[in-house]
């Protein structure tokens, strides 16, 4: 277990900080918990998707009278629409008596995916008396009496204040027709045991040297003992370079994570080594409540070496560790900032570079196929847009191209894809690719590949943004199949912008050569450094190369590009200290509190 999080993509960073980390949970496998670093251990195994769990309630309103002598009495049987067009049971309600206005008790859960469109569908039912005894799950729904069915896609539900939403009801066939069907409410909850987190701060005095020609290069990894008597990771502090008295991080535990404060949690320290066989300086046991009484009494505790077999004692080190900083404090998720107002923010910008190819020849990379089929930036458009659509009110969206020769002869690093010299912003996912089509006819591939300008415009738009909300967040997306030019120029660029509410998607096209792509990434937990030595507050980048994707067969460009977009999301609001809306999280709470 010693390179556990260390071979995996550089590993200097910091892993599973509650308060800056994703706040989605990794799909439950063997005995694992759901936090943010068991989920990195399993993604690097190959088990990546991430989800958090949300609940479903059901209720109706003027629902169809199917039966003569009394009302009807319904049941609501919930389906996910997959890509295929196929719908798959997600589970049923139980069903209520002589009701057309139904609140069901049973819940619905389902995994929520950000970084996926999830359509769900809503097949009212009238069940007849004959079958009250009989489980919900044998119900043979053709011996049924349908009332109506409704849909809506996941993300519609939890971006909504309040996280409900409200459908019309209406025949299989989707034809609403001028008879009323009713209406059913959907509200979302998120599954979360608890909101409490504790955030410390760790620092170590006279470590132990482990390296020959410098100092230790320490990090402190902390497991929670599971009742078997093993240990389960549940994070990492980031690496601090040659130094024997290294200060951490604050670093963040949650409630899911240490599950109690007396639960004892084994606190090792690592000289770091880029191989992944890191050098263990000491360990030593101790409970969240244990690490509030040494901040208390400002006292340090010794670390320990475990003893070989052959000797079979401890040996008590000089080496101590302190806690600076010990707070409790709530734990915002994701859904709560969508589903309280705060808003992503969709841009894209296209690549009109020439090594394209001519886009009216069919082995251009802009060839718009008379069939319909999508190119790969036409495809990269729709994928991202689709998703980031729901989350953005006025569905606006600014669009650019770079590396083009536009009308009036020059060739220009960011113009407004819609040809306007007035306004850049389109109307929805379909706006941009109509502006895309027409850019085509209008605008001549020329070089070369300089992302600069456009990262400064969209930067700018962002930076704009504060002097009238903190409830955005900028999301632009690049689609490019070129070697950068401007690689420091982009460098610098992209640290200015890890200060404000922006990430940056890159999606690279056919097989020109990404290394530079990578480097922006930062995936090797390098942060990016400018060209005066200033480092990047947050890595803000996310690439990944179409090719490589599609010859996976598993996991769609867009999964791959925007699994973590929430963690930078939420990065970003959290080191400012940016809550929810409190009144939405207090209302959450207030019903729980009335149930």
């Amino acid at each position: 277990m010693g390179g556990c999080f260390s071979d995996v993509r550089g590993g200097k960073q910091a892993v599973g900080v509650g308060l800056t980390g994703p706040s989605m949970s990794p799909m439950p496998t063997s005995d694992a918990t759901l936090n943010d670093a068991v989920d990195h251990f399993f993604r690097a195994r190959g088990l990546h998707q991430l989800f958090t769990q949300v609940e479903l309630s059901l209720s109706g309103s003027r629902l169809r009278d199917r039966d003569i002598i009394s009302k009807s009495d319904p049941m609501v049987v919930v389906y996910t629409k997959k890509r295929d067009g196929t719908l798959e049971e997600l589970g049923r309600t139980e069903v209520i008596m002589n009701s057309l206005n139904p609140a069901w008790i049973k819940k619905i859960t389902v995994a929520y995916h950000f970084e996926i469109v999830q359509p769900l569908i809503f097949h009212v039912y009238d069940v007849d008396t004959k079958y009250f005894n009989l489980p919900v799950k044998m119900l043979k729904l053709n011996d049924q009496e349908f009332l109506g069915e409704g849909g809506c896609v996941l993300s519609e539900i939890v971006t909504k204040q309040g996280q409900s939403l409200t459908l019309d009801l209406h025949n299989r066939n989707g034809n609403r027709g001028l008879k009323n069907l009713g209406k059913l409410t959907v509200h979302a909850e998120e599954t979360v045991a608890s909101r409490n987190a504790i955030e410390v701060i760790f620092h170590c005095s006279r470590l132990e040297n482990k390296d020959l020609f410098s100092k230790s290069d320490p990090f402190l990894r902390i497991s929670r003992i599971v009742e078997n008597g093993g240990s389960i990771p549940i994070c990492k502090t980031e690496v601090v370079d040659n130094n024997l008295n290294p200060i951490w991080r604050p670093l963040c535990l949650t409630m899911q994570q240490f599950v109690s404060k007396d639960n004892p949690l084994v606190i090792e320290c690592f000289d770091f080594n880029s191989s992944g066989n890191h050098v263990l300086i000491g360990k030593l046991q101790k409970s969240v409540a244990d690490l509030e009484k040494l901040h208390k009494q400002k006292t340090g505790a010794n670390f320990i070496l475990p003893s070989s077999a052959q000797h079979g004692y401890e040996k008590v080190l000089k080496g101590q560790l302190f806690v600076d900083q010990f707070c409790e404090k709530p734990l915002y998720s994701f859904i709560d900032y969508v589903s309280s107002g705060f808003e992503l923010n969709f841009m894209v910008a296209v690549d009109f570079t020439a090594s394209n190819g001519n886009p009216r020849t069919p082995d251009s990379l802009h060839y718009i196929d008379p069939s319909g089929q999508f190119n790969a930036y036409q495809q990269a458009i729709m994928e991202v847009g689709e998703v980031i659509q729901f989350y953005d009110s006025d569905k606006r969206f600014p669009a650019w191209g770079f590396g083009g020769r536009t009308i009036d002869g020059t060739i220009s690093h960011c113009f407004n894809l819609n040809g306007s010299a007035s306004g850049v912003e389109v109307e929805g996912v379909q706006g941009i690719m109509a502006a895309y089509a027409s850019a085509l006819n209008h605008v001549a591939l020329a070089g070369p590949t300089l992302f600069g300008q456009v990262i400064n415009n969209a930067a700018e738009i962002a930076g704009q943004s504060l002097s009238y909300s903190s409830c955005k967040y900028f999301v632009l997306l690049i689609i490019t199949d070129g070697v950068l030019t401007d690689l420091q120029e982009t460098k610098d660029a992209l640290v200015r912008a890890s200060d404000l509410p922006l990430s940056i998607l890159i999606v690279g096209v056919r097989g020109a050569d990404f290394k530079q792509m990578e480097i922006l990434d930062a995936d090797d937990g390098r942060r990016l450094e400018s060209s005066t030595g200033r480092v990047a507050t947050r890595d803000i980048v996310q690439f990944v190369p179409m090719r490589e994707v599609r010859a996976g067969g598993q996991t769609s460009v867009v999964q791959a590009l925007l699994e973590e977009l929430p963690g930078q999301f939420l990065t970003y609001m959290r080191s400012r200290d940016i809550k929810p809306g409190a009144v939405n999280i207090a209302q959450t709470s207030a019903s729980h509190a009335t149930i």
